[in-house]
């Protein structure tokens, strides 16, 4: 244990006494506690690094083939922006989705950060929006649900735009909060990430977790840069990946037509492209080296 993160995460809970923040508790809201013991909780965000839908598909689908039922929220009031400032365009981004039909809204959609669980696979499941506010107070909601359910171990699971090409696996990148973790990681063929830049909530999380007494795990899969919306390939790639690290039975041969025909279809978009193309190529040549060298 660091103990200076220990000596923060003491003094954390004083910003709450003031009256000025909600405190965790209130933000919070458990409807029935699931009967897990020493669980997994499997988080997904939307936003920063939900690119191809890899985090929330990936999750969503596994509390689809789970039956997972939902048993807990976060209140998602002080943690996000509505109204921000700049161009049309810009604002666009924060303000929620709205539906309006003959005159009348038939949907608005908040953001939902919902704790769903699986007591036969031992799993708590996330699917949430990343917060542009309060970080802390957001990570004591998850830490709070994870002690109060008996959870040990965290395993958030994203994506990164990257080099490799829509026709081959994605690279997959593990990144932990403890030392140990990393030898356990290595009989699954993940390779151990390596990053400087901005960080996201998951490296947050990451940074308390070994104070909060819980393991952490970021699993992450690299998706073509130069594709944009759901990536079936990666989302197939990552739960067959999850389903071995979780000891998971499942039946995933939905998302193997789903992945086949997407890069059908991709391939035949891409190579009315001739510029793009080629470009894919070059993808692809780079990746089967990089393959052959490994295997020298």
């Amino acid at each position: 244990m660091n103990p200076g993160a220990a000596l923060v995460f003491r003094r954390a809970p004083n910003r709450y006494n003031t009256g000025m923040l909600p405190k965790p508790s209130e933000l919070l809201s458990i409807r029935c506690r699931p009967a897990l013991r020493k669980a997994t909780l499997v988080l997904a965000f939307s936003g920063w690094m939900d690119g191809g839908d890899v985090s929330t598909g990936t999750v969503s689908r596994l509390i689809l083939l789970l039956d997972a039922q939902p048993f807990a929220h976060i209140d998602p009031e002080p943690f996000y922006l509505f109204n921000f400032p700049g161009s049309m365009e810009t604002a666009a981004l924060f303000r929620p989705h709205v539906e309006i039909e003959e005159g009348l809204v038939k949907t608005c959609e908040m953001p939902s950060n919902v704790f769903s669980a699986s007591e036969s696979a031992n799993l708590v499941l996330f699917v949430g929006k990343e917060p542009n506010l309060l970080w802390r107070t957001y990570a004591d909601c998850i830490f709070q649900l994870a002690h109060e359910v008996d959870v040990r171990r965290i395993l958030f699971v994203g994506s990164f735009g990257g080099s490799v090409p829509h026709t081959r696996e994605p690279r997959l990148y593990i990144t932990c909060s403890d030392a140990a973790l990393l030898g356990e990681m290595d009989q699954y063929g993940l390779r151990r990430s390596g990053y400087r830049g901005p960080g996201s909530l998951t490296s947050y999380l990451m940074s308390r977790a070994p104070a909060e007494g819980l393991e952490m795990v970021s699993l992450v899969a690299e998706i073509p840069s130069y594709l944009q919306g759901p990536n079936p390939r990666c989302i197939e790639a990552v739960s067959r990946r999850l389903a071995k690290m979780l000891k998971l039975s499942l039946d995933l041969a939905s998302l193997r037509q789903a992945s086949t025909e997407w890069e059908l279809q991709i391939s035949s978009i891409i190579e009315e492209n001739k510029e793009l193309a080629k470009t894919v190529r070059q993808l692809e040549e780079a990746y089967d080296s990089e393959l052959l060298e490994q295997e020298e």
